[in-house]
């Protein structure tokens, strides 16, 4: 038997259509699948890839669903959320996997209709690359969703939303707003940030050194800068939504880097071996949480 009778993705991108891949696949998460988008190419090729039963442009008639999933960009969540509210059932369920939460919580839960529950969730997975077409259902595999319950969400809620995740293969944690977006500041927003600014340095040599970096790329930079492919406009409002935490954590790096650089000025080897060595227990570490 399945977790929901109905599930409806707004949003099948990256996120979205791996959701509704894995649902898909196992038959486990919903009898019925529901897509909806703004978008008519978007709409056209989840119908080609065939992996929802109902395709609309129609929020309101997506919102009939059991259960609806915003997957859509941060900046867009809670002006998502008022379009869909007004036409969602009694008894069902609205989640989100936003990666900034900030006051999402409370503004959304204000505008609940009478019986509808809101638990958003937030998987730590994801690739450089979006669209419908970058969706794969193993996707959440071992990797982590961080719940973040509103005050006043029903237990019986946040539990069909854990098993959602646990049935599309991720592990899940409950946690506070606050807490969450520290922890995806340093773990997801600052690397994208560093990213996306070694590729801007990069592009601002000149002419020659620019072209033969390009040319030359060994797997450091190659590497390092794999997510800078990421979507702008979504990073963008990431960037903006989450600018307090982020800017703090931020600050913290330009100092440490600046403690590297200061090793390095003085040829203080013990310092300079001290840092990588604590850079190598932090990666072993993901390795040893399967997060590598």
């Amino acid at each position: 038997m399945a977790l929901f009778k109905s599930l409806a993705v707004i949003g099948p991108g990256l996120i979205g259509s791996s959701v509704l891949r894995r649902a898909c696949e196992t038959g486990l998460l919903a009898d019925q699948l529901i897509a909806a988008d703004i978008s008519p190419a978007v709409l056209d090729r989840v119908r080609e890839l065939k992996i929802a039963d109902l395709v609309t442009n129609n929020m309101a008639e997506a919102a009939q669903a059991e259960c609806v999933m915003l997957c859509v960009p941060v900046g867009a969540v809670e002006a998502t959320a008022r379009a869909v509210l007004p036409s969602m059932q009694p008894g069902s369920i609205l989640t989100d996997v936003a990666s900034v939460r900030g006051k999402l919580g409370p503004t959304i839960q204000a505008l609940l209709p009478a019986g509808v529950d809101y638990v958003p969730g937030h998987p730590m997975a994801g690739t450089e690359h979006s669209g419908p077409d970058a969706g794969f259902s193993t996707l959440f595999e071992n990797r982590w969703c961080l719940l973040v319950p509103p005050e006043g969400a029903h237990d019986h809620a946040v539990q069909k939303i854990q098993k959602l995740w646990e049935l599309c293969g991720a592990r899940t944690k409950i946690l506070p707003d606050d807490k969450h977006d520290r922890i995806c500041a340093m773990v997801s927003h600052l690397p994208h940030l560093l990213a996306f600014t070694i590729c801007d340095t990069a592009d601002n040599l000149s002419e020659e050194i620019r072209a033969a970096v390009l040319d030359y790329a060994a797997s450091g930079f190659r590497d390092f800068t794999r997510i800078a492919a990421s979507d702008p406009v979504m990073w963008r409002d990431i960037f903006i939504a989450n600018k307090d935490v982020l800017l703090e954590t931020l600050d913290r790096f330009v100092a440490d880097a600046q403690g590297m650089a200061q090793a390095i000025r003085e040829s203080d080897e013990a310092a300079i071996t001290t840092r990588i060595e604590r850079g190598r227990r932090i990666r072993r570490t993901l390795i040893e949480n399967r997060q590598a």
